[in-house]
């Protein structure tokens, strides 16, 4: 893991390694705001190519409410080690174990449960953890996460991925794919928070191995929401207006199978954390305060 971080941390929070047995892994920590009663703790699953900083606009507005916020690089992710070749480290098991020894090393257990949240590919790696025990956790948001494995073009686009770095570098797959287009229009992992430079670094501190485990689970993930349902854990299924990963119907149809709450954020795609991150994080607030007995903002 870097030392320094690529990405500024927002002000106020602190980006630290997180010693766990399962491995160390980077984390940005963002307290809850000074003068506001403090209401509890989110663990930040990001997706598929990202990383922590995917959520570094959320922090603050989530802070505001009385949350701490830990966004976290999984394990190979950006500034999280794991191996560069053995795929056998980042089976969606061993993920979640991960999330579990994350969860315990922030101080979450039966007694202080901990909010998760997972942003796509984090949202069903967040699912296998509270189904492999699901009592350190308050609640359960799954964001832009389907029920199963993505959308027929998005695998198409997984596929182009794990057969170029079969046969290509990182760096040059990185040029691969700033070579199909603008990033607005191609998407992936060269659009996001950061501008180019800071995008490209988290790209070559990813490990090839979790992107080539972890884009096969996006294309074979069987449907396991009816395990889900069974867990006595509040639900919330979030996404934007529109998504081309897991069509917003499909989201919708989850969403009742798990009786849960439901929110669509005008104004965003795939990546509400991103696209429109205060009416996100006002979302997930308002959740969060529903079930810990609070009155949501107004």
């Amino acid at each position: 893991m870097t030392t320094q971080p690529a990405f500024t941390p927002p002000p106020n929070a602190r980006a630290y390694p997180l010693h766990t047995p399962r491995g160390t892994f980077a984390v940005v920590d963002h307290p809850a705001a000074p003068g506001v009663d403090p209401r509890g703790t989110a663990l930040l699953l990001p997706g598929f190519t990202g990383s922590k900083e995917d959520f570094t606009l959320m922090h603050e507005p989530l802070a505001a409410r009385g949350y701490r916020t830990v966004a976290i690089d999984g394990r190979g992710q950006h500034e999280s080690d794991g191996p560069e070749e053995d795929e056998s480290a980042y089976a969606r098991g061993e993920l979640a174990k991960d999330v579990l020894a994350q969860t315990a090393a922030l101080g979450g257990d039966g007694d202080t449960p901990v909010h998760l949240l997972g942003h796509s590919l984090g949202g069903q790696i967040a699912r296998a953890a509270v189904l492999l025990d699901h009592t350190p956790f308050r609640s359960l948001t799954l964001m832009a996460s389907g029920p199963a494995q993505i959308s027929e073009s998005q695998q198409q686009r997984v596929k182009l991925l794990r057969d170029a770095l079969a046969v290509m570098t990182m760096a040059e797959t990185w040029e691969a794919i700033l070579a199909m287009g603008p990033p607005e229009e191609v998407g992936g992992p060269a659009k996001g928070i950061g501008g180019p430079d800071l995008l490209r670094r988290r790209w070559l501190g990813t490990k090839p191995a979790q992107l080539l485990a972890t884009g096969r689970q996006l294309t074979t993930e069987p449907d396991r929401v009816d395990e889900l349902a069974a867990l006595p854990l509040p639900f919330h299924v979030l996404s934007g207006a529109s998504d081309d990963t897991w069509p917003v119907p499909v989201l919708d149809d989850m969403a009742a199978r798990l009786n849960a709450h439901r929110t669509v954020v005008p104004g965003a795609e795939h990546s509400p954390n991103a696209d429109q991150p205060l009416r996100t994080a006002q979302a997930v607030a308002d959740f969060w305060q529903s079930i810990d007995g609070a009155e949501p903002a107004a």
